[in-house]
């Protein structure tokens, strides 16, 4: 996968997608996550791509966030019941 591609949560997470997908389904923390995981990584996508301009501050903040809401998602992945 290149640096330039978007990244699915269901593709980061694939043994968990099932997991992932009833989360999105039944909480809505998890759904805004998701969505705003989507969002973000759509927009760093833009920018990679140069289909959209953006200072080196701006790609980094995003690059950041994004992190941050994978590590909130992925703790949250931990803590739910397996099935």
């Amino acid at each position: 996968m290149s640096a330039h591609t978007p990244h699915e949560l269901a593709e980061i997470f694939p043994r968990d997608a099932i997991a992932l997908r009833r989360l999105k389904q039944t909480d809505a923390h998890v759904a805004r996550l998701a969505e705003r995981h989507h969002q973000v990584d759509r927009a760093i996508h833009r920018i990679e791509a140069g289909v959209e301009a953006a200072c080196d501050t701006r790609l980094e903040t995003l690059r950041k966030e994004r992190l941050h809401l994978l590590d909130t998602i992925a703790a949250i992945l931990e803590q739910a019941p397996a099935g």
